[in-house]
């Protein structure tokens, strides 16, 4: 559950535990949301990405040994022993404190997914459908600039000044290339 929600930015309670099997495209590679299933009311896609994928697969796998096991059918992606999560507050509290980040809350999903998604480079309105982020705004919110996001973002004019001082330098070594010959000449 974690997993896909770090990936997709997905609202963990409405969103992410309330996928059934027949949401998940495994040929196609699509995770799908219904029109009306969403906050905004639109349905939504998230291509199964590699990391997706292993997880749902992962996450199929034990359904299906469950399956097995107890011989009942069991529609949805994320449960607890076959029955649908209701609450995972405890779960949650529990696995921040072990990966020594209190504090943290299943939202935070959203704005790592969005940053993720801005430092691969995905264009922003793909992005925001991906997440279901209707307006600049709303996305906005969610880009949150990290140290090396800073970083990066002094890289990158140092690199184009660098660049652009180069080509100066090299106008002049022609200009005086030029101004040679016809002394010379």
């Amino acid at each position: 559950m974690a997993e896909t929600a770090f990936v997709t930015g997905w609202r963990v309670k409405s969103e992410i535990l309330t996928r059934q099997w027949h949401h998940v495209d495994f040929d196609a590679g699509w995770l799908r949301l219904e029109p009306g299933e969403t906050k905004n009311g639109e349905d939504r896609m998230f291509p199964l990405t590699p990391q997706l994928r292993a997880t749902l697969e992962r996450q199929r796998a034990r359904t299906e040994a469950l399956q097995t096991a107890t011989d009942r059918i069991i529609p949805g992606v994320f449960h607890r022993d076959g029955l649908p999560i209701k609450s995972y507050r405890r779960a949650w509290l529990t696995a921040v404190k072990q990966a020594g980040c209190p504090g943290r809350i299943p939202h935070d999903f959203c704005r790592t997914a969005v940053r993720n998604l801005e430092r691969a480079g995905v264009p922003r309105s793909t992005a925001m459908k991906m997440v279901g982020h209707k307006t600049q705004a709303i996305y906005s919110r969610y880009t949150i600039a990290d140290e090396s996001m800073l970083r990066q973002g002094g890289v990158q004019p140092a690199t184009h000044h660098e660049t652009i001082a180069g080509q100066e330098q090299a106008k002049k070594a022609r200009a005086v290339a030029i101004d040679r010959k016809r002394s010379a000449g």
